[in-house]
C-alpha cells in the first residue's frame, strides 16, 4: 500500500510516498481502508520536531492524524462495528498515520461517520471537534450561563465550539470577518466582533473563558478582558508546567515546560487569570457525542477545493504552512 513518510525531523522535511505493507491488526483495533485524511498544522508540528518533547515518534513515520475510512477488518475483542462501517477518527497521538491507504486504529478512538457529512467533508471533523469537547468539558469544565469568547472563532474551530458551548448553555461571543458574520451567527453565536472596524479588547469586559485560536501575539489583550477567577485557554500560545502535569509527562519535561510557559503564567496569575494549553487526544466515545451535535446542528466542515492525492502530499501541506486554503485540505484516496 502507499504511505506518505518522512525518514528524520527537519525544518525543511520533505515527504516521500513509499511501498509499505498493509497493517496487521491487534484483538482490539479494526484495519480501515482510508478514504480522505485531513492536513493539518500539526503535521507540521510533528515532522519539523517542534512536539517531540510531547510525543517522539519512531522513523520512518507515517503522518497524519485524522481520516474516515471504511472499516475492512475487525480484532475478536473488538465491539460495536462490523466490516463495512463508515467511520471516522482523530488517530492515537502515539500512533498516527492517516496518509496511507490502510490504517491499523484501536477500536477506542473511532466513530461512526455522521449521517450528515461525506468522506471528504467527515475527514475535517475529528480534530477540531475533540478539540473543542476536551477544552471545554474537560479544560474548563465550563458551567451554564458562563461567557465564553473566541477571537478568530468564525474559522473550523469556531464552527464546531460554538454548538458544543451552546449545548452547554454559555454565551459565546465571537470574532471574525465581515463575510463570516452570518455563518457564525447561524451556528447559534450570541455575539460578533467585525475585527475590521471593531476592537474586541475595547468592546469585551469580565468575561469567564477565552479559547485562543491565534496566539502569543493576542496574550495580554486577551487577559485583559477576562475576570479575576476566569481561564484562558490556548490552541497556539505554547505549553506549561498545568499541560505538563495533565499529560503526565517526565519529571525533566515538566521541568522544561515549566520554564518554557512561566512567563504566560506569570502574566496571568498577576491577574488571578488560570492559564490552560491543550493539545487534543484520540476519544471515541467524546467523539459519538460529536456526532450527534453534528448531526443535530447539520455542521458541515468547510474543506478547500483543492482536489490532492498522496502523491501531492507536499503540494498540500505547503498550502496549509503558506497558503490560505478555503477550509481543510483533504487528502482523497
Amino acid at each position: 500500500m502507499k504511505a506518505a513518510q518522512i525518514t528524520k525531523y527537519s525544518k525543511q522535511f520533505k515527504v516521500e510516498v513509499h511501498d509499505i505493507p498493509v497493517p496487521e491488526i491487534t484483538d482490539h483495533e479494526v484495519l480501515v481502508k482510508v478514504k480522505a485524511a485531513a492536513v493539518n498544522h500539526l503535521e507540521l508540528l510533528i515532522a519539523t520536531g517542534s512536539v517531540k518533547l510531547i510525543q517522539d515518534y519512531e522513523f520512518p513515520l507515517t503522518l497524519g492524524n485524522e481520516l474516515t475510512g471504511i472499516v475492512e477488518k475487525i480484532g475478536k475483542n473488538v465491539t460495536g462495528f462490523q466490516v463495512g462501517d463508515i467511520i471516522y477518527s482523530r488517530l492515537p497521538l502515539q500512533k498516527i498515520g492517516a496518509f496511507a491507504e490502510y490504517v491499523a486504529i484501536h477500536s477506542d478512538a473511532i466513530a461512526h461517520l455522521p449521517v450528515n457529512l461525506d468522506f471528504v467533508t467527515g475527514a475535517a471533523a475529528p480534530l477540531t471537534g475533540l478539540t473543542a469537547y476536551q477544552s471545554l468539558h474537560e479544560e474548563l469544565a465550563a458551567k451554564a450561563g458562563e461567557s465564553l469568547f473566541i477571537p478568530g472563532g468564525s474559522g473550523s474551530f469556531g464552527q464546531m465550539a460554538i454548538p458544543i458551548a451552546k449545548s452547554m448553555g454559555l454565551k459565546v461571543i465571537v470574532s471574525g470577518s465581515p463575510k463570516a458574520r452570518e455563518r457564525t451567527m447561524a451556528a447559534g453565536a450570541d455575539q460578533y466582533i467585525d475585527y475590521t472596524t471593531e476592537n474586541y479588547w475595547e468592546r469585551l469586559r469580565d468575561l469567564d473563558y477565552v479559547i485562543d485560536t491565534l496566539g502569543p501575539s493576542e496574550f495580554d489583550r486577551e487577559l485583559s478582558i477576562i475576570k479575576p477567577g476566569g481561564h484562558l485557554l490556548s490552541l497556539r500560545t505554547g505549553p506549561n508546567k498545568r499541560f505538563a502535569k495533565t499529560m503526565g509527562l517526565a519529571g525533566w519535561k515538566q521541568k522544561l515546560f515549566s520554564i518554557a510557559g512561566a512567563k504566560y503564567d506569570h502574566k496571568a496569575k498577576k491577574k488571578k487569570i488560570e492559564y490552560h494549553f491543550v493539545f487534543v487526544r484520540s476519544d471515541g466515545e467524546q467523539l459519538r457525542n460529536i456526532t450527534k451535535i453534528i448531526e443535530e446542528n447539520r455542521i458541515v466542515p468547510a474543506v478547500d477545493p483543492t482536489v490532492f492525492h498522496i502523491e501531492d502530499i507536499n503540494e498540500a501541506l505547503n498550502l496549509v504552512a503558506t497558503g490560505h486554503p478555503q477550509g481543510k485540505v483533504i487528502i482523497r484516496f
